[in-house]
């Protein structure tokens, strides 16, 4: 009979599984997958961004869902702390723009192989079964279901992550086994997730990545996220680094209008800009307003851009007037896209939604209903913005739950 049976080998499951049995219990780990951490893998496009190295506090300002709850579990385990926990594990990391922290390696197989090092070194035991439900007796967890058989325990840990990336594992299984215990859980989300955008222009742009451009986007016209950083269009609409944060925001699909406002010249205001204009123009007097925009422009976004601004493609820039540059500024400093909605939940890097936080205590990850059942990771209503920020969560709670079982 073990002790403590974690269901989950992501990255909360396996550290907390390690620091448990580090505390002498006896601990088993249920991971049907091959390899542990699969979806960990491949996470920070295979590079594992695996936190954002700022304090506390500040950290919790990139928590748009659940951030006091964090408050315990990330004085626990901070950012800090996880930086030497890992290099302490034999993985060199290294930081990098945004204060975003990866392997010095790059290769998130390198984060993945150090937490299975620690795995054997603490004696867990690993089968490679998938659990199937929980078995409560007055009031606590006495066993965890698997298709095998019952396996007797003292506590048991859900750590079975979301919806996001089900090739990896993520099915939802947790949820289930949350609700037949008691608990409440909100429906889960896509988070960080691409955009899909209305009209045909991202379309056209397909493919364009940009770099230092500000997104701001709008909920029934209300500002609700603004950033500088980089921007990738698609045929469906808009993703990269901005759209995936602002996709954080955007959680009433369905009830509220979305929009999103791109500032392509942000360093530049509108004066700075239309003066290095009316530079480019003098430089080119007879060309044609669609081929004076070149050294201003990526070439792929100019004709998007006139249409937008409603000047003659072919007039001569020379008889450009004050008023069709400033419908061309306009449409540089506020290149507007509609939303209609997110990309499928399999497409998104997070869950939103998940065991509510009202009824596990966030000191412990110990449900206030069940005893001796503890939750950890995704599968709790926690998310962040991209920039290690949900992997953090994912240690922290972790390492919290590791410390209670």
């Amino acid at each position: 009979m073990a002790d403590t049976v974690v269901v989950g080998g992501g990255a909360a499951g396996a550290l907390a599984a390690c620091v448990a049995a580090e505390r002498g219990r006896r601990v088993l780990l249920l991971e049907p997958n091959r390899d542990i951490g699969r979806k960990l893998r491949i996470t920070g496009k295979g590079r594992c961004n695996l936190t954002n190295l700022c304090e506390p506090r500040e950290f919790l300002e990139s928590v748009p869902q659940g951030g006091k709850f964090l408050y315990s579990a990330l004085n626990g385990l901070s950012p800090q702390a996880t930086i030497e926990m890992f290099e302490s594990m034999g993985v060199s990391l290294k930081v990098e723009r945004g204060r975003r922290v990866f392997p010095a390696s790059d290769d998130a197989g390198d984060v993945a192989a150090a937490l299975v090092r620690r795995l054997r070194a603490a004696c867990v035991e690993i089968r490679r079964i998938k659990a199937a439900g929980l078995r409560i007796e007055g009031g606590a967890v006495c066993a965890v279901r698997t298709v095998e058989g019952e396996l007797p325990c003292e506590s048991a840990l859900i750590a079975t992550g979301g919806l996001s990336y089900p090739g990896t594992g993520s099915t939802g299984d947790g949820y289930a086994f949350a609700r037949a215990a008691g608990h409440a859980v909100s429906e889960p989300r896509p988070s960080l997730v691409p955009l899909v955008a209305q009209g045909t222009d991202c379309s056209k742009l397909q493919g364009l990545s940009l770099r230092n451009v500000k997104l701001t986007a709008y909920e029934d016209g209300k500002t609700i996220y603004a950033e500088q950083g980089e921007l990738l269009f698609t045929h469906f609409g808009l993703s990269g680094p901005l759209a995936l944060s602002a996709s954080a925001h955007m959680r009433r699909f369905g009830e509220r209008r979305y929009s999103v406002s791109i500032d392509l010249k942000p360093a530049l205001d509108e004066g700075t800009l239309d003066r290095r204009l009316l530079a480019d123009f003098a430089r080119r007097p007879n060309s044609d307003f669609i081929n004076a925009l070149d050294a201003l422009l990526p070439q792929k976004l100019i004709p998007v851009a006139v249409a937008r601004s409603g000047v003659d493609p072919r007039i001569k820039v020379n008889t450009v007037t004050r008023a069709q540059r400033a419908s061309l500024l306009q449409t540089l400093k506020n290149f507007a896209v509609e939303i209609r909605g997110p990309r499928p939940i399999a497409e998104a890097i997070i869950t939103s939604g998940g065991v509510g936080l009202g009824e596990v205590n966030p000191r412990t990850m110990e449900s206030k209903l069940v005893r001796g059942l503890y939750f950890a990771g995704e599968v709790l209503d926690l998310d962040a913005y991209t920039g290690g920020y949900n992997l953090q969560i994912a240690w922290s709670t972790g390492y919290a739950a590791g410390m209670n079982l």
